[in-house]
This record gives C-alpha cells, sequence and structure tokens, in this order.
C-alpha cells in the first residue's frame, strides 16, 4: 500500500488546495477499499515524506477526513479507518449477526435493564393490554469498541423476565428461549443528534443520525420487540433491492 501512496501525490498546479486534494484522494482510496476497517492509517510523516508535502497539509487532509467520520484517531496509536455497517433492510438479523459476518467485535455497554409497566406508546406497538410490565434494555452497540448506535428495545416481560441474563446479543437471548423475530416493520428517518445522544455516541451536537423504529414479531404473529435506535450516520449504511 505504500508503493500505492505516490499515486496520491497533489497536483501543485491545481486550483483545488493541496490538503482537500490529498484528503479526496484517501477518500477515495478508503472507499474502493485500499484500506480494511480498523487498519492504521500511514502517519503524518510518512505520507509527507512520500508525498513530497508539508506535515501541515498531510495533517489538514487527515483532520477533515476524521470530520467526515472516515478516520479515528486514537490517542497515542494512531489514525485508524473507521469501520463502516452496512445493513440489508431485506434481511432481519441482529446487530451482532451483521457484525461478526464482516469481522468486527460486536459489543454492548448498558446503560439500562429494567422491569416496569408499558407506557401507552409500548402497549400500542405491542399489543399489549393496560399494566401489563414490560422489559426494558437500553445500551450502546460497538463494533471493535467504537460506538456505533444507542438502542432503547421494549419486550413483554413474559418473554424476558429477568432482563440481567440478556448479555450482548437479545436475539441470541430470545432465540435460546424459542421466541426469535421473524419479520420486522422498520422505519427510518434523519435526524439531529441532541446534547445527551451526542454525548453518548461521541460527536458534536447537531450531527446528522439515523433513527431506525423497528416492530419485530413472533412466527405466529405477536408482537416482541419494540426498538428505536440511533445510528451513527458515518457508520451505518442502509442498502435496499427492488425488483420489478
Amino acid at each position: 500500500m505504500l508503493a500505492q501512496l505516490r499515486d496520491f501525490h497533489p497536483d501543485a498546479s491545481s486550483d483545488t488546495p493541496l490538503y482537500m486534494q490529498l484528503a479526496n484522494k484517501l477518500s477515495d482510496g478508503i472507499a474502493s477499499g485500499d484500506w480494511r476497517a480498523n487498519e492504521a492509517l500511514p502517519s503524518e510523516r510518512v505520507l509527507s515524506e512520500m508525498l513530497q508535502i508539508s506535515r501541515v497539509t498531510a495533517r489538514k487532509a487527515i483532520d477533515m477526513l476524521c470530520d467526515r467520520g472516515m478516520l479515528t484517531r486514537r490517542r497515542g496509536s494512531g489514525t485508524y479507518i473507521t469501520p463502516k455497517l452496512e445493513q440489508p433492510l431485506s434481511r432481519l438479523t441482529s446487530f451482532s449477526e451483521e457484525l461478526r459476518q464482516r469481522g468486527f467485535t460486536a459489543g454492548s455497554r448498558w446503560l439500562q435493564r429494567e422491569i416496569g409497566i408499558a407506557a401507552p406508546l409500548e402497549l400500542l406497538s405491542l399489543g399489549l393490554s393496560p399494566n401489563m410490565p414490560v422489559a426494558r434494555l437500553k445500551r450502546l452497540r460497538t463494533a471493535d469498541d467504537v460506538v456505533m448506535a444507542i438502542e432503547t428495545s421494549t419486550i413483554p416481560a413474559v418473554y424476558v423476565p429477568n432482563p440481567h441474563s440478556v448479555t450482548d446479543s437479545l436475539y441470541g437471548y430470545l432465540e435460546s428461549n424459542g421466541t426469535i423475530p421473524m419479520r420486522a416493520l422498520q422505519h427510518i428517518r434523519a435526524i439531529n443528534a441532541n446534547t445527551e445522544q451526542a454525548r453518548l455516541a461521541n460527536i458534536a451536537p447537531g450531527t446528522a443520525m439515523l433513527h431506525i423504529t423497528r416492530v419485530s414479531y413472533l412466527d405466529s404473529g405477536a408482537a416482541v420487540e419494540l426498538t428505536h435506535s440511533w445510528c451513527r450516520s458515518d457508520y451505518y449504511e442502509f442498502v435496499a433491492e427492488s425488483r420489478r
């Protein structure tokens, strides 16, 4: 890959600033798979020496890609390619399954696990009777320790009587108890992160996020899960196949 970096040399005769040219070339290289997720990018010193540019130019290019969410700086370690999760909308799989299939290590940081009485929206979405107990789970979903999404799930307590028994994969837990969702309805919309969402996801307030509301159903047709996910738009891509 170091040899290929020579092709990223900015054109000094161009009206486009050198750092912007380099940022665009690096961005194209990342998009085309020249680097893998979580692979270290060459240092500012290496970039400046190989491309015969100043370290300031290299630093500004890297800063631009960090702002775009394509690169992540790790203190004392270097700059790494940000993991990207391409989520197909046609297949019902868990977050953990999707990450493992792409070579990431999926994880959860629990913020809440409790039993409570279903709120009106939860009653409506899950088809429950008034005063029915539900399990509420709130967590940060991570890929290789990078926060990808904030997720809250509400499940009838009959399916999850002890929320603390759920570890990393909620769908893994449900499957082990014979209550795996077989279909789901999802609504996706764009939002801007509020202060609390920005703090949890380690992004700036107002940053674009994807808000996904999903209701999942058992094979019997009973609703088993209401989930709200706030996904970092710089890490997530949703793909839908259409046929005529």
